[in-house]
């Protein structure tokens, strides 16, 4: 149950602050959420990265689909990707999923550290 809070709680949270703030200011929600529910150290990093795959992957696929794959086939041809815009979709998921995992992590750390102090 605290798993799925905390995926629906960063996804919210980093939407909504993403309206307003650069794109690592996701690390900060996931930070926070990190250390406000205690979670094992492995839920806690799968939380954020779940969470932050799902929002920017569909982000991504939602604008792709609007431009009718135009913009992300010309992208994909400039990096390594073969011109595959899925794979850019994939990539750019991954990279948000990964800053919002290690943050949740970090803060699950945080948290852990302050308890035994």
């Amino acid at each position: 149950m605290k798993f799925l809070v905390s995926v629906v709680l960063i996804v919210l949270l980093a939407f909504l602050i993403q309206l307003f703030l650069p794109w690592w200011s996701l690390a900060i929600v996931a930070f926070l959420v990190g250390i406000l529910i205690y979670q094992r150290a492995g839920m806690a990093f799968l939380s954020g990265f779940t969470a932050l795959f799902l929002l920017w992957g569909g982000i991504a696929f939602f604008i792709n689909i609007q431009n009718q794959d135009i913009l992300a086939r010309k992208v994909a041809l400039l990096l390594p990707l073969g011109g595959s815009s899925i794979l850019l979709i994939l990539v750019t998921a991954l990279v948000g999923a990964l800053v919002a995992g290690m943050a949740s992590l970090s803060g699950h750390y945080l948290r852990k550290s302050r308890k035994l102090s």
